[in-house]
């Protein structure tokens, strides 16, 4: 696989925002959808662990409890993963408040293997309520993902941070990321998706709000979309449309479970149509 700099990663990035040309990442949880992606015309790929778990059938929020160690399982994909894709860049999915990864020495591997950069998933930051709180307390907090994401920049990895209010918008733009991706909540659709989400109709004002907080630190942040309601090209090109400062759209179950989904159930219900 090609590997690239940030440099020109960047350059190419913010020559389409400069263009109008929407930026499109998805999440890659095997080697068939990553070329496939490809294929497609995708600008960057991401595994991470739920991609792993959403290919088995089972919801993308397994990746944030205890079914595996999400760092290693992100180094047992890159070997499915990279070898197939040809000309895209790959981000890792890296889990920053992992107490038992010496994170300097592990970004270095990551960057070895061949990933253009991380994104901070499993996150915090989709956990609330009292449980969020105690994992704040006791050592297991956002800011360690906003630390791994400064980090990797002083690796002059590129950089692509979930985040989830203006606070982490603030955060994760002084420690140097890139592009930052509001997160609106689990995708919603298909078997394994979320019913609980937003309406479609109120995510532009929040995206742009994340956005314009993002950019009060530095304006040549890019900003993405994804989650929740936004689940289908549709759903992308109507925050395009509604928004300042989006520019462009990141899928995981968007990307690859909802049209395998899709294909699967269609193909064996033509099958099945079958006479003689």
């Amino acid at each position: 696989m090609k590997k690239f700099t940030r440099t020109e990663l960047l350059t190419k990035f913010r020559k389409m925002v400069d263009e109008r040309q929407p930026i499109i990442g998805g999440g890659a949880g095997t080697g068939l959808s990553a070329k496939c992606e490809e294929k497609g015309g995708i600008d960057l790929i991401v595994i991470y662990n739920s991609g792993r778990y959403r290919m088995a059938g089972r919801g993308s929020l397994s990746g944030l409890l205890a079914y595996g160690n999400a760092n290693d399982i992100v180094v047992e994909m890159a070997r499915e993963v990279l070898p197939v894709v040809e000309k895209t860049p790959v981000l890792a999915g890296v889990n920053g408040t992992d107490p038992f990864c010496i994170f300097d020495h592990y970004l270095d591997e990551l960057k070895e293997l061949g990933f253009a950069g991380i994104q901070n998933f499993p996150t915090v930051g989709l956990i609330d309520g009292v449980f969020r709180q105690n994992l704040e307390e006791t050592g297991m907090s956002y800011s360690q993902e906003i630390d791994l994401i400064r980090l990797a920049h002083e690796k002059d990895m590129l950089t692509t941070p979930y985040i989830f209010s203006t606070q982490d918008a603030i955060g994760m733009t002084e420690a140097g990321a890139d592009i930052v991706v509001v997160h609106l909540g689990l995708t919603t659709g298909g078997s394994i998706g979320a019913d609980t989400a937003l309406k479609l109709k109120d995510c532009p004002a929040i995206v742009d709000e994340l956005g314009a907080a993002a950019k009060s630190v530095r304006e040549d942040v890019i900003v993405l979309v994804h989650g929740g309601p936004v689940s289908m090209p549709a759903d992308a090109d109507f925050i395009l449309q509604n928004t300042k400062h989006c520019h462009g759209f990141y899928g995981a179950s968007s990307m690859e479970r909802l049209p395998t989904e899709i294909a699967l159930t269609e193909q064996t219900r033509k099958f099945k149509k079958i006479t003689w």
